[in-house]
């Protein structure tokens, strides 16, 4: 493999040459930074190109959404209606600027939640009750971002009586208009293999051991009846062969509108040192947890579309099962982060879900109340999101790169915004060697704005800036500060000249 430049296809095509700018090096002692020492010497340089003139596909707006559990809702936003936490409010605002969030609440605990429905008793499996102040709490969090929310509905208990009354209730609290649709279960491929509750030290599955795609598609259509003329979302599975049966659940559910699966890279459920799953930087880092990705879900996509409906990754992060200490949680997650967002945007997914919650290795932010105010603390993962979003604003499009042969480790995508903003992102994955980029885009001579993602290191948990801004130690209004750090680039030659150091990311603007 040479370079990670996205999918080899018709937008992100890996174009083979070779090209050593030697003399672009040796001029540019007139550029902003200076060149740093590549992998394989101080005067050679990776050549990439932009095509300026492709036209890709389209980020969908509000491609970057998050997924919250029910009970981490109102640690996060509060439990007061009227004042919502504005510190998680103006973080979610910065993953989709001028755009409308969506936010999915539901997850492990979907299935272990209910509204107290008329004669039904509260199930073994369930430990945590809606309330209207609490679904008034979801409503609020949506209004202060000018967004929309996935509702989890109950599933594991196979009740029409208990979902119907979960959809009444939302929609009168929530509002219609703020429900993009309401997902039913969470995993159900996985009823009859994962307890859904523990009693006297005996386990209790969903459902028995003849549980299979078929019987999930009758209930799915079963209960989906009894709740009415709504919109709904899943099948929110853990992939398996049981999604190559969604044109089928598409086909018998006319009012399923988004199609949800769910995908980590790494899980440390059962995984066991050597597996490729198994959380480690490295596997983190690795090609199959990024393309991947992108690769596995890229045949559902046409299926969603061609049935009128949107298809989102609902829930991914690091890695599965609240683990990964010392993986979801130091830089690395950024750079995968970032690179990962746009494999999957450049699939034509049309947006994903960061799944976060309180004490979660790769919990994206966490948020404390201090008096008064609400202060929040941002882990490295969120920096990379944040790069991502500044990189495809509303309304821009994936152009296509070429480069020659480079390290495996070096990734770059580009896009064009609405105003014809061009940027290019450049992310290095390789922890112990720097790397010169030289990069040529037919028809720009100007200068260039360059915005750098580093950390102390690709394990460090702190210490993270973007554009020579974080939000450490704490914040309190869910923005950046700090003396803002771009630096300018001028074109030589029909090239920029950009040094990646070790573990980092930089962003070319190019306005």
């Amino acid at each position: 493999m040479s370079i990670l430049l996205g999918r080899a296809g018709p937008l992100f095509a890996v174009i083979c040459t070779v090209a050593l700018l030697a003399a672009l090096i040796a001029g540019a002692r007139a550029m902003t930074h200076r060149p740093a020492r590549t992998v394989a010497a101080a005067s050679t340089a990776v050549p990439l190109s932009v095509d300026t003139a492709s036209r890709g596909l389209g980020i969908r707006p509000g491609f970057l959404g998050l997924s919250i559990e029910y009970w981490a809702l109102e640690h996060y936003a509060g439990k007061n209606p009227r004042a919502i936490d504005p510190v998680m409010v103006q973080l979610i605002r910065n993953l989709v600027p001028g755009q409308s969030a969506l936010i999915r609440i539901g997850g492990v605990t979907t299935d272990r939640t209910w509204w107290p429905a008329r004669g039904l008793k509260q199930p073994l499996g369930v430990n945590y009750t809606l309330s209207r102040s609490r679904l008034e709490v979801a409503r609020a969090l949506a209004q202060a971002v000018g967004g929309r929310l996935i509702m989890g509905i109950q599933f594991e208990l196979d009740s029409k009586v208990e979902a119907a009354a979960e959809t009444r209730a939302m929609l009168a609290v929530i509002g219609r208009g703020t429900i993009e649709g309401f997902e039913l279960g969470n995993e159900p491929d996985l009823y009859a293999t994962s307890p859904w509750y523990r009693l006297n030290g005996k386990e209790y599955f969903g459902r028995g051991l003849g549980w299979g795609v078929q019987q999930y598609l009758s209930q799915f259509r079963s209960i989906a009846a009894s709740m009415g003329d709504v919109p709904l979302a899943g099948p929110a599975l853990w992939p398996n062969s049981w999604l190559d049966e969604l044109s089928q659940q598409l086909s018998e559910n006319p009012h399923m509108v988004v199609v949800t699966a769910h995908r980590y890279p790494l899980e440390g459920c059962a995984s066991t040192r050597g597996r490729p799953d198994y959380p480690t930087i490295p596997h983190l880092l690795a090609p199959a947890s990024s393309l991947g990705i992108a690769e596995f879900l890229q045949p559902y996509v046409g299926v969603a579309h061609a049935h009128h409906a949107q298809i989102r990754d609902g829930e991914i992060n690091t890695v599965a099962c609240g683990s990964g200490a010392g993986v979801a949680n130091t830089f690395a997650s950024a750079l995968w982060a970032l690179d990962t967002m746009f494999e999957l945007a450049n699939i034509g997914l049309d947006g994903v879900n960061i799944h976060t919650y309180p004490g979660a290795p790769g919990e994206l932010f966490s948020v404390q109340r201090a008096g008064s105010r609400w202060l929040g603390s941002v882990a490295p993962e969120y920096y990379g999101l944040l790069m991502f979003a500044q990189a495809a604003p509303a309304g821009s499009r994936l152009l296509s790169v070429s480069a020659s042969s480079a390290p495996r480790t070096l990734h770059a995508w580009a896009t064009r915004a609405r105003d014809g903003t061009l940027r290019v992102v450049l992310i290095n994955e390789d922890a112990s060697h720097p790397v010169t980029v030289t990069l040529g885009a037919s028809r720009l001579n100007r200068p260039a704005l360059l915005e750098r993602l580093q950390a102390p290191g690709i394990q460090s948990a702190s210490g993270v800036r973007i554009g020579g801004q974080s939000f450490a130690p704490r914040t309190s209004t869910g923005n950046l500060s700090g003396r803002p750090g771009k630096l300018t680039v001028r074109p030589r030659g029909g090239a920029y000249l950009v040094s990646l150091p070790a573990a980092s990311a930089a962003m070319l603007i190019l306005h």
